[in-house]
């Protein structure tokens, strides 16, 4: 390298000795190497983690048609995928909560209702599924839906820096959801 390059032709005995540029040239050089040698490609020694093998281990409750999500742009997989992780987490501390107190049966019947409007409910069937009255259902159902939309939001706070922004998220949130259905 010293051959090649133009180390020689910087030599001037007016700037000093050539023994100091030969030991300023060598200097340079093991530092480069040394940096070199340290650097590490984008990413670091980050482990990553392919999403398909990350889902297949942490499958979503809620599903999308792969064919669909096909034709998505990738920011829009994203956004679905974060809406339903959000979702999903709000959901298994809910479960975890209603377990704690002995309601486990309870969530795991009405669950799939938190997000569905009355009409469509038949709160007769679930009544008989859980062997109580219809009111009692109805009841259930509206504090689960509470204590969701609290935990939701909890969630969703985790996800921002300004509380103000929680409403706004909750809204593209849902519409990330909506998109996908």
């Amino acid at each position: 390298m010293l051959i090649k390059g133009n180390l020689l032709s910087l030599a001037d005995p007016s700037r000093g000795r050539f023994r100091s540029l030969l030991r300023r040239a060598l200097e340079n050089f093991l530092t480069d190497r040394r940096h070199l040698s340290r650097r590490q490609k984008r990413g670091g020694t980050a482990q990553f983690l392919s999403w398909d093998e990350w889902m297949a281990e942490a499958p979503s409750q809620l599903s999308f048609s792969t064919h669909e999500g096909q034709s998505w742009s990738p920011e829009r997989v994203f956004d679905v995928r974060w809406a339903a992780t959000v979702v999903e987490q709000a959901l298994r501390r809910l479960s975890e909560e209603c377990e704690s107190r002995g309601r486990l049966r309870m969530f795991t019947v009405l669950n799939k209702y938190l997000s569905t409007e009355r009409i469509d409910i038949s709160y007769a069937e679930l009544a008989g599924a859980l062997n109580v009255s219809e009111a009692m259902i109805k009841r259930l159902l509206h504090e689960l839906r509470v204590r969701y939309r609290t935990i939701l939001r909890e969630e969703v706070a985790r996800t921002v820096d300004n509380p103000a922004d929680i409403e706004d998220e909750i809204r593209y949130l849902c519409a990330a959801l909506a998109s996908a259905e």
